[in-house]
């Protein structure tokens, strides 16, 4: 129980919240002023936003595209909430230790790590295993086309689509066919960029990396960790704008493309999404150590200290 006059673990990130509004207003009148600039104008008229798609694209969000969806959306959720409470809380309410420890261990000794921990190192490898099944029918299926951009005109594209976006009038966009060059450059970054980088650093801070590993001496914890929180921080700022412009940009429409599989503006997609809203609501609540402790007691031993 938090202690009368004690700031909780969250408040850190308050303040960014006045001075993300400062910068966004002062974005989108700088993005309005440009907009009448003559060459601006031609530059948006050449460039609109979109390139397009190689032939044979697939269009539409299939069925294990939007499960996926759906997985990972309750997953990162909880993985920043479980990171962030790993790096700021001093006192962890319990830890938990391997029962087979395998090459989880510290000078021979069972490397004992808080719950906090625990649940975010579950969390991820079950994220893993969804970012696997992701990759392999991404590629199999052909869908990679909609997120890999193979074009240097997506470059141009992607920057009018930007001041488009920034200055409130939105560029012209169907994603069911394919995204804007914007969102295909975001969505690669996060896919094939962000999301290794976190895998890869996370793996290398985990007590599962051996210490006598030769490549130490090149790939540093420090190093792992210098790029792990700036990743983390990268998918919060992702999700904020992705979230926004969801429902900025056509919300039904939207909410019906990944999460019902429809082309349309009725309300199916949007009671799908409220649905998975309740249920991040009750695993965030649910995440505390009264209910934690007896799950991870299915695999180690859950102490106070």
């Amino acid at each position: 129980m938090k202690k009368k006059g004690q700031r909780s673990r969250w408040f850190p990130l308050v303040w960014v919240i006045p001075v993300v509004l400062v910068l966004l207003t002062a974005v989108v009148f700088g993005a309005q002023w440009l907009r009448t600039l003559s060459g601006v104008q031609s530059f948006v008229t050449n460039y609109p936003g979109h390139v397009q798609p190689p032939v044979g694209t697939p269009e539409g969000f299939p069925e294990w595209l939007r499960w996926s969806h759906f997985f990972n959306m309750l997953l990162i959720l909880m993985i920043i909430r479980s990171g962030w409470n790993v790096r700021t809380t001093q006192r962890p309410p319990a830890y938990w230790t391997r029962n087979n420890q395998g090459l989880i261990r510290t000078k021979g000794k069972p490397n004992k790590v808080s719950l906090d921990l625990w649940l975010h190192l579950t969390l991820n490898v079950l994220w893993v295993v969804t970012g696997i099944a992701f990759y392999v029918l991404l590629f199999s299926t052909g869908q990679w086309q909609r997120l890999v951009p193979t074009s240097w005109e997506h470059i141009p594209n992607a920057l009018s689509a930007a001041l488009q976006y920034a200055s409130l009038d939105w560029p012209l966009e169907n994603a069911w066919v394919s995204y804007n060059s914007l969102q295909m450059i975001t969505y690669f970054v996060t896919v094939f960029i962000a999301a290794p980088l976190s895998i890869i650093t996370g793996i290398r801070m985990s007590g599962a990396w051996p210490n006598d590993a030769k490549i130490n001496k090149v790939y540093r914890v420090e190093t792992a960790r210098a790029i792990h929180f700036p990743v983390m921080l990268y998918f919060v700022l992702f999700i904020i704008g992705h979230v926004t412009l969801v429902f900025a940009t056509g919300a039904l429409r939207n909410l019906n493309h990944i999460f019902a599989g429809r082309n349309d503006e009725s309300w199916v997609g949007f009671w799908f999404f409220a649905g998975a809203l309740v249920l991040m609501a009750v695993l965030w609540v649910s995440a505390q150590p009264i209910v934690l402790r007896p799950i991870a007691s299915l695999t180690g031993s859950v102490t106070k200290k």
